[in-house]
């Protein structure tokens, strides 16, 4: 063995000094295409415009009470539906609440939920249709059909129906948007992983004893990394949807709490006489749905090189 194969053999072995001292050519690969995938998500100026949308929108439900003497459970029954003034700048609803401080909190909890359910959904779809693609046989079968029968229940009845039952606490709506929702994406990351159980670091993993549990989260779940990222932005904007249209029927977020689901259900009603109680939070719920669609759009073409605006947007 010579002396430069040796020296090449130690670079390769974790622990030793000349591994220390030599950067990881995975490392600099990695980094290199996080700077690729920056530059091609910072060249949509839709996918900019939907962080700096965002960003605006956390930073108001994060600070906006710091604004405001009043809290949205203040009655002002001096003031029962009065539109903005400089007292109550986005006015008051029937109840004489201010609806400055309930578009603050309701954005918090319509926030907390949408991020929480997505960040759930997730982890669940990745863990179940990865784990179905990887075991195969027995498995894969019983898991597709427990999804495909769950696809076809009309699942926002059921939702309707237990959270109602449930007294509409918002920690349970989560559970319930959660158990509720994984199917579709669990279906998506199933078909991917089917070609990602026949790749040769899966094999050698298995050859080196590595267990199905291991495999699947260190070697398969991270591969599926851009479909996870889009999906979990795009999830957000469907529970935010899912959520507001259960408020607005009154089976999602119940008095005294507030959502922007449950503000909308309060203005719909008054849309010509008081069309502040609608507009304010309607305008909350396009801003945060457009910007995460923003984003998602911009994550999809950065991270998919087959991307016809990715690949425009790469060669310029």
């Amino acid at each position: 063995m010579t002396a430069d194969t040796t020296n090449d053999i130690s670079t390769r072995l974790p622990g030793s000094p000349i591994a220390d001292a030599v950067p990881s050519s995975r490392g600099r690969r990695d980094l290199g295409l996080g700077r690729l995938y920056a530059r091609r998500f910072l060249r949509n100026r839709l996918a900019v415009a939907g962080v700096v949308i965002l960003a605006l929108l956390v930073l108001f439900g994060a600070m906006g009470g710091l604004f405001t003497s009043h809290a949205y459970t203040d009655v002002d029954f001096t003031a029962l539906t009065q539109p903005p003034s400089a007292q109550h700048w986005f006015g008051t609803n029937q109840g004489g609440n201010d609806i400055y401080a309930c578009a603050v909190h309701g954005l918090q909890r319509s926030l907390t939920i949408a991020v929480s359910v997505s960040v759930l959904t997730i982890v669940v779809a990745a863990v179940i249709g990865s784990g179905a693609a990887y075991f195969g046989g027995r498995v894969e079968q019983v898991t597709l059909a427990v999804i495909h029968f769950l696809l076809i229940v009309p699942s926002f009845l059921i939702l309707a129906l237990v959270s109602h039952r449930l007294a509409g606490d918002w920690r349970v709506l989560i559970v319930v948007l959660t158990v509720f929702g994984w199917m579709s994406t669990a279906r998506v990351i199933w078909s991917v992983s089917t070609s990602l159980r026949e790749r040769d670091y899966v094999t050698a993993a298995e050859f080196m004893g590595v267990g199905p549990l291991r495999i699947i989260l260190r070697h398969i779940i991270p591969n599926l990394g851009s479909l996870l990222i889009v999906n979990l932005t795009l999830g957000v904007v469907a529970t935010v949807l899912s959520e507001t249209a259960l408020s607005f029927l009154g089976f999602g977020v119940q008095t005294p709490d507030v959502s922007l689901g449950t503000m909308l259900a309060d203005g719909a009603s008054t849309v010509t006489s008081a069309p502040w109680l609608f507009a304010f939070p309607a305008g909350l719920v396009v801003l945060l749905t457009v910007s995460m669609t923003f984003i998602g759009d911009g994550l999809r073409d950065a991270l998919d090189p087959t991307s016809v605006t990715g690949s425009a947007g790469g060669r310029r």
